[in-house]
């Protein structure tokens, strides 16, 4: 099935990389919203997000991709570095400046750079935790045709990070690690909460007459 795999890659390149790229991307805000123990799915944030990744970040990262080896090509340690490093100056903070602003903008919100403002420099320094240590596998291990898959795979962590920092984080990694590792009395008390409708449903059920 993996050679079935690689030579679709191979044979279909972009239409492969970019699908799976905006496809993971957007799981990436499926399990946020799980994590999130949300009652009903926001498919019209998934949609958003998707749009996004699908337009932009897909794309961009498959040509990005093209344009970093045809200029530094090889994997050796000098290209990689430099690979690396305009990946992360240049790359990076476009990457995220599109996803806060393209998401506000399909949200219709008034101010599409309120949320880049107040959360896109904890963002990018949080992404330095991250990305560099993926890239530098994908530039120094990954074949070129499948290295906007493993970064759409990367990026799928990701996107659970920025679809939570933009709802209701700060772009911080201390953020994002309270609210996947709640403290014990606030686990708690969202237990309760979520328990609370499920008990009035079985309440107003017990006092309904016997007929």
């Amino acid at each position: 099935m993996l050679q079935a795999f690689l030579r679709h890659v191979r044979r279909f390149p972009w239409v492969t990389n970019v699908t799976l790229y905006g496809c993971l991307f957007a799981g990436g805000d499926l399990v946020h919203q799980w994590f999130s123990s949300r009652d009903r799915m926001d498919w019209r944030q998934t949609r958003n997000v998707a749009v996004v990744a699908f337009t932009f970040h897909g794309n961009f990262n498959f040509f990005w991709m093209r344009l970093l080896e045809r200029r530094f090509p090889g994997n050796s340690a000098g290209m990689v570095m430099k690979k690396l490093f305009l990946d992360q100056t240049t790359a990076a903070p476009l990457a995220t400046s599109v996803f806060y602003t393209g998401v506000s903008f399909l949200e219709g919100k008034e101010d599409i750079l309120e949320d880049w403002r107040e959360k896109f420099l904890n963002t990018y320094k949080t992404g330095l935790m991250f990305w560099p240590f993926m890239q530098l596998l994908n530039f120094a291990l990954v074949p070129l045709y499948v290295r906007t898959t493993f970064t759409g795979c990367c990026a799928f962590v990701w996107a659970t990070f920025l679809c939570f920092s933009r709802q209701t984080g700060d772009g911080t990694a201390g953020a994002a690690l309270a609210w996947m590792f709640p403290p014990e009395e606030d686990a708690a008390e969202q237990a309760k909460e979520k328990a609370e409708p499920k008990l009035q449903v079985e309440q107003a059920a017990a006092s309904r007459p016997v007929k």
